[in-house]
């Protein structure tokens, strides 16, 4: 009876307390005697009960309230409000996570909170657009980083959408030698490689199913890490120094994208300008980026790459002809 009067009060504690919301021993008593159906238990015990939890670790703190009652409640309990708050909008706000499962994830955040906290924990954070359809994005990364440790193949289905909408998947299942899981822009890839030709395949894990490991690997090959700023998660053909005229306005964002790779200084020409130098990689993808901001930022050098996308305008200008 002794162990158990002492988990119950551990639990009410920990589900009841907060900085702002302490309880009394009066209090402490009244739900043992309401809920737990544990009669005329002494104060001096539930005193002696709190002093042990303290001595097993848990961290209690008090406050003096009216008529100089003391108040008892839960220090610390391993994340701050903020910290769990800022987890639950994660969860809230995740593309790729059903309903249901984000429900799941919720409740198991609410355990960490008392009652006055869990009412503020509904998130108010929403997604800007449309929601992807759910899939079922746990397992699939608990699958893929269960074959990389084991240091085996991958084997599974890719899916692409159709004309409606749905995914269409690969009947024919892949044989890959993972290597890394990589989150860029809200999504989770896995990077592959490919043990015939030595190329990086890179897959989204939300796509993929039927996911099995294959045969062992000898050793995983190690992924170089990028020479440079990337504007999608795909491999480039090369890492080139760039400088870009953009206008002034841009400045934020594009040291945003390019992060530590990039370096900016005024532009001596045009006022409105900045030129943005940085170490960026080359790809189609890296064309098609740069199109977005129209004639508010021009590419400077190198003369081959600002020749390429000369040639990469051309081509769309001759679709509209």
């Amino acid at each position: 009876m002794e162990h158990e009067r002492i988990i119950y009060i551990q639990d009410y504690l920990t589900r009841c307390t907060d900085e702002k919301h302490g309880a009394s021993i009066q209090d402490i008593k009244r739900y043992l005697e309401s809920e737990t159906n544990m009669q005329d238990v002494a104060p001096v015990t539930i005193r002696r009960d709190l002093e042990r939890l303290e001595n097993s670790g848990m961290q209690l703190a008090t406050y003096t309230g009216p008529h100089n009652t003391r108040f008892y409640y839960v220090k610390k309990k391993g994340f701050t409000f903020n910290e769990i708050r800022f987890l639950v909008d994660s969860v809230s706000i995740n593309k790729y996570l059903s309903p249901r499962k984000k429900h799941q994830l919720i409740r198991k955040f609410e355990v960490l909170c008392s009652q006055s906290q869990v009412r503020q924990l509904i998130s108010r954070v929403s997604l800007d657009g449309r929601e992807t359809p759910s899939y079922d994005l746990l397992e699939n990364l608990e699958k893929v980083h269960a074959v990389i440790s084991e240091k085996k193949k991958i084997l599974f289905d890719y899916g692409k959408s159709d004309l409606r909408g749905n995914l269409v998947y690969y009947q024919k299942k892949r044989e890959m030698i993972p290597c890394r899981v990589v989150y860029f822009n809200d999504r989770f890839y896995l990077k592959c490689v490919d043990e015939t030709t030595g190329n990086v395949r890179t897959y989204r894990i939300d796509r993929m199913k039927q996911i099995e490991s294959g045969s062992r690997v000898q050793k995983i090959p190690q992924l170089s890490k990028p020479e440079g700023a990337v504007v999608d998660i795909f491999e480039p053909e090369r890492f080139e120094v760039v400088r870009l005229r953009v206008k002034r306005f841009l400045l934020d964002e594009m040291l945003e994208q390019f992060g530590a790779f990039a370096s900016a200084s005024d532009d001596e020409t045009h006022e409105d300008c900045v030129v943005i130098r940085a170490k960026i990689g080359i790809s189609q993808s890296f064309y098609k980026w740069l199109m977005q901001y129209g004639e508010n930022a021009e590419i400077l050098s190198p003369p081959d790459i600002r020749l390429a996308m000369v040639e990469q305008l051309n081509m769309v200008l001759e679709q509209y002809k």
